[in-house]
């Protein structure tokens, strides 16, 4: 039995509540309607994302949203972690270095060439989570963002 199971459209209301609050331990400024909206399109036709409940199907304890894209210069298809969150109260216990291990060939096997996410630089635990999964930083890049 994995701890992974894909959300769908039918999770949102179980979902929501884990994204506010990591969203409030992460310092990331949303609210209800702006979450939902965001769950509303990423289950829309023209959305590449999905979502990975971690934990029991029916009693999550957190979850990893992955977003698509492509890159030419890592030869094909690439994700994005887009968010990565696991409740306070089981946090520590290795269920995100699980998850992790579980999510990372799923994502091979569906033909993804890289994975990339983004680390807050004072989230040393995160980070050296990330480096036992494979992940490397990138130093001659940096992430540079343009919201619209």
């Amino acid at each position: 039995m994995s701890i992974l199971n894909l959300a769908g459209p039918d999770d949102i209301n179980r979902v929501l509540p884990m994204i506010a609050s990591y969203h409030a331990h992460a310092g990331i400024q949303t609210t209800e309607q702006q979450r939902r909206d965001a769950l509303t399109a990423l289950y829309g036709e023209d959305i590449q994302a999905a979502i990975w409940l971690i934990g029991p199907a029916r009693a999550p304890v957190g979850y990893i949203a992955v977003s698509f894209g492509f890159s030419i210069e890592l030869g094909g298809r690439d994700a994005f972690i887009d968010e990565f969150f696991i409740r306070d109260a089981v946090r520590g216990r290795g269920m995100g270095s699980q998850a992790l291990h579980l999510i990372l060939p799923m994502l091979k096997q569906m033909g993804i060439k890289a994975v990339h996410m983004e680390v807050d630089h004072q989230n040393t635990a995160a980070a050296k989570l990330y480096e036992r999964a494979g992940f490397r930083a990138r130093s001659q890049n940096y992430l540079m963002t343009r919201t619209m």
